[in-house]
């Protein structure tokens, strides 16, 4: 509109101009009347000029009064929108005081498993399932407050998954978290389940019973090196059924020396250390209470078992456990990996020391005082290692202490564009589950472990060895197939129960029993 107006004013300026020349250059010999005519002429442009300068002037104060109101408004830098896309739209503010993405994952899982039904009495395995449907929300409120939500939806079931929020504001690399997340432990357990080799993690995982818990932590994450600890409580999915709920601590330390980049290949040594302690929950909220207050007994308990699924596939049965006895644990364990361009290898050794329930609980009234589990206190043990090649010149990535996603050099493009064959990754694992220390001592007790008529003992629990072989087909960034197949060995365990009439009764005990088997994946995360 202004730079309307000023064109009309020149063109009147060069008309009026004009219109001087010709008045110059006019003979003395023009009319009285002629003259007199001219110059009404020019009075008239002057009074139309005069007026075209008056609504320039106006039409500049109104865009100056505009601008300065919308910069005193509120508005300013949070008015400009800043729109990134990384699998998913990602929201933010220009000075990044705010910012929002959605997040989540899809993995639909096929199992196809011999369960060694001659042995163990359990059938074969031909099942798909829907094994995590997540959607969430991850972002940043004032500058220093991270948020994160996840839930996972998958099998008709709902489940919070991710659900904290971390401080950032006090030192460069500290956070300070509270909400729901996993425990300090473990490389195989802490990284993603988008991004580990194999379609699962290793037993041992399973076993000990790493999980997301409620609590507070903090987190230390500087250049090659990480440390965090935290102080946690029960699992979101139980924490309104116990009246003293888990208590747990755990921490993890990691150290790179070498984690750089050459020529886009990545080069990473990888060391770390993790801790973890437990006590059960005692007391159930429902039915808890007696004549003499809170009764504490193992049938109001919740106790600890360890056990892990045959094979590493998620639809398999367990064929290694020990009873349902243990009221503390400690664990700890060692963990390395080194990238190397296109090659990786990782490994892993823990122990889990189990305290069995003995100590005698307060009697309800007219009921004797009993004492809880026979058996020796065992340390088990679970370790693994395995590696991969990327066929297509990939490398793996890392970043504080955990394996992270993969850049794909050539991703398979769809509508018509064109684009490579994504990239292909060779991977295997052997990982092992010990289960058998001071087995023969292990007793359960009758009413907890079924039958009523017996009592339940680990004659040796079980060991359980597992190789694997996969394929890994990432067609871009964020999305992946995978094709596994796995093999566990079984030794021994995991129970034999003993009849009313003292007689040793075999419950499946599944001492050389081979589990083998094929699973498949497609995945795409955001």
């Amino acid at each position: 509109m202004i730079g309307g107006l000023i064109r009309d004013t020149g063109r009147y300026l060069l008309a009026g101009a004009s219109v001087a020349a010709i008045l110059a250059c006019s003979a003395p010999a023009a009319k009285a009347t002629d003259v007199q005519q001219l110059e009404a002429a020019m009075r008239a442009m002057q009074a139309q000029m005069q007026e075209l300068q008056r609504q320039v002037a106006e039409a500049k104060a109104a865009a100056a009064a505009a601008k300065s109101a919308a910069a005193s408004g509120g508005g300013g830098d949070d008015l400009d929108l800043k729109v990134k896309w990384k699998g998913a739209p990602e929201l933010s503010s220009k000075d990044g005081k705010f910012s929002a993405k959605v997040r989540g994952r899809f993995q639909t899982d096929y199992n196809a498993v011999d369960q060694d039904f001659s042995i163990t009495g359990r059938p074969d395995v031909n099942a798909a399932e829907i094994r995590r449907a997540r959607l969430g929300i991850e972002g940043v409120v004032f500058y220093t407050v991270e948020y994160k939500f996840e839930a996972d939806f998958a099998n008709d079931g709902v489940s919070v998954k991710d659900a904290y929020l971390e401080y950032t504001g006090l030192a460069d690399g500290l956070g300070l978290r509270f909400g729901n997340f996993k425990t300090f432990n473990t490389l195989n357990d802490m990284t993603s389940s988008r991004f580990i080799t194999m379609m699962e993690r290793a037993a041992l995982v399973e076993a000990w019973g790493f999980d997301r818990q409620i609590g507070a932590a903090a987190i230390f994450a500087k250049d090659h090196f990480s440390i965090a600890g935290g102080i946690f409580g029960p699992p979101a999915s139980t924490d309104e059924v116990w009246e003293e709920d888990v208590k747990t601590g755990a921490a993890r330390i990691t150290l790179a020396p070498i984690n750089r980049s050459v020529n886009g290949s990545n080069q990473v040594v990888h060391l770390g250390a993790s801790w973890r302690y437990r006590e059960n929950a005692e007391h159930l909220r429902a039915g808890s209470s007696g004549p003499f207050g809170a009764v504490s007994n193992p049938f109001a308990d919740q106790l600890f078992r360890y056990r892990a699924r045959g094979a590493d596939f998620h639809l398999t049965d367990r064929f290694v456990s020990t009873p349902q006895i243990f009221d503390k644990d400690t664990f700890w364990g060692l963990e390395g990996a080194v990238i190397w361009g296109p090659w990786y290898a990782a490994g892993e050794y823990t122990q889990l020391k189990a305290d069995i329930m003995q100590a005698s609980f307060r009697p309800a009234l007219g009921v004797p005082l009993q004492q809880g589990f026979l058996g020796s206190d065992p340390t088990y043990d679970g370790w693994y290692v395995e590696g991969g090649w990327f066929l297509t010149g990939e490398s793996m990535t890392y970043k504080e202490g955990e394996f992270g996603r993969i850049k794909v050099k050539n991703p398979v493009i769809g509508g018509g564009k064109g684009g490579g064959w994504g990239a292909w990754q060779l991977v295997g694992r052997y990982d092992v589950l010990d289960l058998t220390d001071k087995a023969l001592t292990i007793q359960g007790n009758p009413v907890i472990n079924p039958p009523s008529s017996s009592a339940q003992n680990c004659t040796m629990c079980g060991e359980q060895k597992t190789w694997g072989i996969g394929i890994n087909w990432w067609l871009n960034d964020y999305t992946r197939f995978q094709f596994n197949y796995n093999e566990s060995d079984i030794d021994g365990g995991p129970l034999l129960f003993t009849n009313a009439a003292g007689q040793v009764v075999s419950a499946n005990v599944n001492d050389g029993a081979k589990i083998r088997g094929f699973g498949m994946r497609a995945q795409v995360d955001w």
